[in-house]
């Protein structure tokens, strides 16, 4: 049998203290010790998240922990700029759901530290969105100032939830987003995983290639949707020259149910990432993580590493509240045989 490679925490890593019914996709900053980051906080959602067409409106909030596994939402993230970067992509058609899905990047050359998060505009009177990739730089987190998003969506299909990969040999990130593709036959469309390229972390990137379609891999649990997730550091796990393992978020096909169309299940599988060359070697067949209270959706968003062989992995239940995994380095290597 099989090890299983991780011990699920118990309760909520986040408190909320009455701000907010649902909080999700944490991200931590390094400099501080992972004791500070910034979090997603639901203001509004109307629809259900099992089912296909639910919409939340969101802010982002910092976070302050005197330990891994107790945070406590502090302040509104002030990011300078804000209202006239999304003022100039808005215009007087598109309707602004707020910022989401955090994460952070610290600069070791510059200094910088870097935030990007998801930026989705819906269409007022018309179904669809268009969703780009936003981005803040400043000293540290309280400094912040917008810049125009890293990735813009002009029907490229889109780009969030970004997972930062170290510069290759030349200099360049090919880092990965979560994007979309529609079929012709389906009313509904896949999400894929793809390629950004990042010759300068805080100046625009590039769209890549797709390097993960769900239709192509037939793997059951990620039939429907795929989201990159964190990375492991060489220093956790190390699979060699050029290639990380990680995390990857994936959904099974949607189901249509009458006039709905309803989601699958979200777990956390495994992946092997080929960072020199921008492509992903090998996906897990089976679901590494899967919550025990989830109704639908674990999604993973931040690692923090510990002693040796061992660390923390933060995911978001049901789109919810944030849960907190210690993972074992030696029995998750025993999975990849």
């Amino acid at each position: 049998m099989k090890p299983k490679g991780y011990i699920e925490h118990p309760g909520k890593v986040v408190e909320v203290g009455g701000k907010f019914e649902h909080v999700m996709a944490i991200a931590l900053d390094s400099r501080s010790g992972y004791k500070d980051g910034v979090i997603r906080c639901i203001t509004n959602r109307s629809g259900d998240v099992a089912t296909s067409g639910y919409i939340d409106r969101s802010v982002l909030h910092k976070v302050h922990g005197d330990s891994l596994d107790h945070f406590l939402i502090g302040e509104r993230l002030k990011i300078r700029n804000q209202e006239e970067v999304v003022a100039q992509l808005a215009g007087e058609t598109l309707d602004f759901l707020g910022l989401e899905d955090p994460d952070i990047y610290i600069d070791e050359k510059t200094g910088l530290t870097h935030l990007y998060f998801t930026m989705p505009f819906h269409n007022k009177g018309k179904h669809g969105m268009l969703i780009h990739l936003g981005h803040a730089a400043g000293n540290d987190l309280d400094s912040l100032e917008m810049t125009m998003p890293v990735l813009i969506d002009e029907g490229a299909g889109g780009a969030k939830e970004v997972s930062i990969a170290p510069a290759n040999k030349n200099g360049v990130h090919y880092n990965l987003i979560e994007s979309s593709k529609s079929e012709e036959h389906l009313i509904y469309s896949y999400s894929t995983i793809r390629v950004a390229i990042a010759e300068d972390m805080g100046k625009p990137w590039k769209f890549g290639e797709t390097v993960f379609y769900p239709p192509e891999r037939n793997i059951p649990w990620i039939g429907g949707h795929a989201s990159p997730g964190p990375l492991f550091p060489k220093s956790f796990i190390d699979m060699g020259e050029g290639k990380l393992l990680g995390v990857l978020n994936g959904r099974e096909a949607n189901q249509r149910v009458g006039d709905e169309i309803k989601y699958g299940i979200f777990s956390v599988g495994l992946f092997i990432y080929d960072y020199e060359n921008g492509k992903i070697d090998w996906v897990s067949s089976e679901p590494f993580i899967q919550d025990s209270e989830a109704r639908t959706i674990t999604f993973a968003s931040q690692f923090v590493e510990q002693e040796k062989g061992s660390g923390i992995l933060y995911a978001h239940v049901d789109d919810s509240f944030v849960r907190a995994y210690t993972l074992n380095a030696e029995e998750i290597k025993q999975l990849l045989l």
